[in-house]
């Protein structure tokens, strides 16, 4: 999954500067990111000037506001559609190593359960959830390496927590605990969920092959046959519609739940009015995007969930290529 394509001299090109190419690109976004939000600041500083005192700021210099955020969303957007495509077409010289190499294989894989499968849509969903996840991964790293920061100056406007009194950098500590509990949370309640999809994919796989088999064979794909391996995939997804069930009672409600937190954080300080509108809506916007990294692992769980699964369907053919007894092993444990 890995050597083929970071560890080849035919795909170096695009596995060492490809991903030079994403990191640079992923960064420069998060500090549009931040210029986003300062902007923020000064907008709703301006906002509140003019609500306050009518007549004291002038259409103009709220329009030049407003023309300062298109030009920083223009230049989002198109360094985010161009990277968008560059992504795209690494993933897919991704996939053609992991798929040449299982390939120049073959003759030692063919025999395996669903051997056609994994080659062609395990590689294929490989890909996908690596473009999705390694991108919103790098990018939560990065905004947080910017706004961790920038949250921690904007803390210093913050002098004392309800219930609590006075802390230190309080929100940065309340981002971070928030995030972890989360985690922690969802990493307990979805603990099954991973088996159930390697255990998804397996029957679907057998129920698939013997739907090919019968396409040849009179004896395969009977009724009888089928109504049993059906049987079982229906088993498999109806207890992973359950699992999922108080796994997404427990994922948002905690997501709604955190919403409402630096506003709660930031009660004492707004309702003392010890800070404007602007810094008011830079700090939110910041605990949110720290918060937001740190919530990675919760917004990401389910596609986790599935990359394990798959990853571990992978795992099985390189260990056949490398030690054909292990595949053996797999299918008697």
């Amino acid at each position: 999954m890995f050597k083929s394509f970071f560890l080849n001299k035919k795909w170096l090109p695009w596995s060492l500067l490809g991903t030079l190419v994403i990191l640079a690109v992923t960064w420069y976004k998060v500090q549009l990111d931040v210029k986003i939000n300062e902007w923020f600041g000064t907008f709703y500083n301006t906002i509140q000037e003019a609500l306050g005192a009518p007549g004291s700021i002038e259409f103009n210099d709220f329009l030049a506001q407003c023309l300062t955020f298109v030009e920083i969303a223009a230049i989002y957007i198109v360094v985010a559609v161009l990277i968008e495509f560059f992504v795209k077409h690494y993933v897919f010289r991704w996939r053609t190593a992991m798929n040449t190499y299982y390939m120049g294989h073959w003759d030692q894989l063919r025999h395996i359960e669903g051997a056609a499968q994994r080659v062609q849509e395990d590689t294929m969903r490989f890909a996908r959830i690596m473009e999705t996840l390694g991108i919103a991964f790098v990018r939560s790293v990065m905004t947080l390496m910017a706004f961790l920061p920038i949250l921690w100056g904007l803390s210093e406007h913050v002098k004392v927590l309800p219930w609590i009194g006075h802390v230190e950098q309080a929100l940065v500590f309340i981002a971070i605990i928030s995030a972890t509990l989360g985690t922690v949370l969802l990493a307990v309640v979805g603990i099954k969920l991973p088996g159930l999809e390697f255990n998804n994919q397996r029957v679907e796989a057998a129920y698939r092959k013997e739907l090919v088999l019968g396409e040849d064979h009179l004896d395969h794909a009977t009724p009888p046959s089928v109504k049993q391996l059906f049987s079982n995939v229906r088993k498999n997804y109806f207890t992973l519609y359950l699992h999922y069930l108080y796994f997404d009672v427990a994922k948002w409600s905690y997501l709604q739940f955190t919403v409402i937190i630096p506003y709660i954080a930031l009660g004492p300080t707004i309702v003392a009015g010890a800070i404007t509108l602007g810094i008011m809506q830079q700090i939110i916007r910041a605990f949110g995007k720290v918060e937001e990294s740190f919530q990675f692992l919760v917004n990401s769980w389910s596609t986790i969930v599935e990359l394990i699964s798959i990853y571990k369907r992978l795992k099985a053919f390189e260990n056949e290529i490398e030690d054909p007894t292990a595949v053996a092993a797999e299918a008697n444990g």
